[in-house]
């Protein structure tokens, strides 16, 4: 078809935001208050403390509207960031400038995952911070612009039953998408195998919830050395995903909980092809003496029910679409990480859909997200107004430049030297 960028409808399933400094004034009891995560100053930077926790960097690769020149691990400082990292009216303004329609946006403070309140002794400050963090960006994020966000709540990991209850808890405030990691077991918590796991997998199915598994939450080391190339790391860290795909396929938790869905978030689609492939031969050749389960479906089948997945830039896999499934294919735009498409997402997406029909374009570009993630969003709105076109007019005149880099720390300061994965670790830990 003759494709108009304007036409198109954008949702994007994994954007990250990063947290204002205030949030949990409102939502912890005054008595409690000065257990909260906090920011503190620190040799120039802003960081965030908690429970003796420090999280040096509170943007890590907020680098949205930066020349690439200037991209780096920094901001360190919320004014070194674009407002739309952390203020949501300016998201927003941030999201028409782009023409996204409808945002689902991953946590920064806590872990892409979550799993900071997880990590803490006391288990009553734990789950009491967790749930002002839920209750934030319910409310205050998501709730600001209901019609924009998709809500994601956290869960606690260290007890099923409590999940289970936070899961209705949030779901009673319209939340159906809970944040799970691809191995909790590197969390010092039982497998997803682990029968530990059924009160939260039943509520989660209960109240018609999807969970959402980022990239980067195996807990393994994706590369050989601490002096391995950075980019090289980047490059192959989403085919990490196929490891996390491959243990639930085969698991028995597919068969108890047959409604269980997983959207992949980063995870690109172009390897999906041959790990279904490879996933058909094993279980042809291997599932008698394995004693293999499927319930007579395909691995092909099992993922299909179950997955969806996510692309920023992958053409390979849009052309191999047919074998992985039109109905699992969504988009991404990542805002506000170094890989985002911001503010060119709709010309960079238009170029990779060229060629396709209507129906697969609308699929890929909103109706996969929409009807995964149980969203009304469009039908509230209409898509006159959900549009690329209808919305950047709503921020024309917008400045989509981010704030001045300078005073910004970490390595390499001007050093002409290729990137390391030690630099990283370095901007993490302060090591």
């Amino acid at each position: 078809m003759d494709l108009s960028v304007d036409d198109l409808v954008l949702v994007s399933v994994d954007d990250h935001l990063v947290e204002p400094p205030d949030m949990f004034e409102r939502h912890v009891p005054a008595r409690y208050r000065d257990r909260a995560p906090r920011i503190e100053e620190r040799k120039g930077a802003q960081v965030w403390v908690f429970e003796g926790k420090v999280t040096p960097n509170i943007g890590l690769a907020a680098t949205v509207g930066r020349p690439r020149e200037e991209l780096g691990l920094e901001p360190n400082r919320f004014e070194q960031m674009r407002r739309g990292c952390y203020d949501v009216d300016a998201r927003v303004q941030d999201m028409n400038a782009n023409g996204t329609f409808v945002s689902l946006c991953f946590p920064s403070v806590p872990g892409i995952h979550g799993g900071l309140f997880s990590t803490v002794e006391d288990r009553e400050i734990g789950l009491m911070m967790l749930q002002a963090y839920n209750d934030w960006h319910l409310d205050e994020w998501a709730g600001a612009h209901p019609t924009r966000f998709i809500p994601m709540a956290q869960i606690p990991y260290w007890d099923a039953v409590l999940a289970a209850k936070e899961v209705r808890r949030t779901a009673r405030k319209g939340c159906r998408v809970f944040n799970f990691c691809q191995n909790v077991t590197a969390m010092g918590f039982p497998s997803i195998h682990d029968r530990h796991w059924d009160p939260f997998f039943e509520a989660v199915c209960d109240e018609g919830g999807v969970l959402t598994v980022h990239l980067g939450t195996s807990g393994k080391a994706m590369f050989n050395s601490m002096d391995a190339p950075y980019s090289g790391y980047m490059a192959m860290v989403n085919i990490d995903m196929a490891s996390f795909a491959c243990d639930l396929i085969f698991s028995p938790v597919l068969q108890r909980f047959p409604q269980l869905r997983i959207a992949m978030s980063e995870g690109g689609i172009g390897w999906v092809p041959y790990f279904l492939e490879r996933a058909k031969w094993i279980h042809e050749r291997h599932s008698i003496w394995a004693h293999d389960d499927l319930k007579g479906k395909t691995p092909l089948e099992v993922f299909r029910e179950h997955f969806l997945t996510c692309f920023i830039d992958d053409p390979c896999g849009i052309e191999m679409r047919d074998k992985i499934g039109i109905d699992l294919i969504s988009w991404e735009c990542d805002y506000p990480h170094s890989d985002t498409t911001w503010p060119e997402s709709p010309e960079f997406l238009a170029r990779q859909l060229a060629g396709l029909g209507a129906e697969e374009i609308d699929k890929i570009t909103h109706v996969n997200a929409l009807r995964f993630f149980g969203s009304d969003a469009l039908e509230r709105v209409g898509r006159e107004d959900a549009c690329v076109k209808s919305l950047r007019a709503k921020a024309a005149g917008l400045d989509l430049r981010a704030p001045s880099a300078e005073g910004m720390t970490g390595p390499p300061k001007g050093e002409k030297r290729q990137l390391l994965v030690s630099d990283l670790v370095y901007q993490i830990i302060g090591a």
